[in-house]
């Protein structure tokens, strides 16, 4: 009979995987924010991720992805306004989408708020905010970006 790992070798498991096969590859801690974010089930607040769930079981699965969100919001959090400019600049180069397609839609619709992890307290809330919204101005004076209204 197999002994059971403990807890916190069991999460570090989790987390040194999510590391080692996904995460790694993403060169932007924007770009992790944006990742995580696009595990988190709406309706459900829970973290839902296959392959992390097959291994380790949902629950951990669930428990290492929120912890890991939180951190690299926190980690986005504590870069000065230039060192997340120069991080959303590599996020953004890494995307398939037109950059200034990209900066319409989020002036437009703000999809950045869904990329905060649920345990962010309010303070942390409205500093994101803020900082996105000043990079936004930023980029759209950098990418001739005048307009939120597409049909403009």
């Amino acid at each position: 009979m197999t002994k059971p790992h403990p807890k916190g070798v069991l999460e570090r498991g989790v987390t040194s995987d999510l590391w080692r096969h996904t995460l790694s590859q993403i060169p932007s801690c924007f770009g992790r924010m944006v990742y995580l974010s696009s595990l988190r089930a709406p309706n459900t607040g829970r973290y839902e991720h296959h392959g992390l769930a097959m291994m380790f079981g949902e629950g951990q699965a669930d428990k290492a992805l929120r912890k890991t969100h939180s951190e690299a919001f926190n980690e986005w959090l504590n870069y000065s306004l230039e060192q997340q400019k120069a991080d959303l600049d590599l996020y953004l180069s890494a995307q398939q989408a037109d950059k200034r397609e990209v900066i319409e839609n989020w002036a437009a619709l703000m999809p950045y708020q869904y990329f905060l992890p649920a345990s962010a307290r309010e303070m942390e809330r409205n500093l994101y905010i803020v900082d996105l919204e000043a990079l936004l101005a930023l980029l759209k004076n950098d990418y001739g970006v005048s307009s939120p209204d597409r049909d403009a």
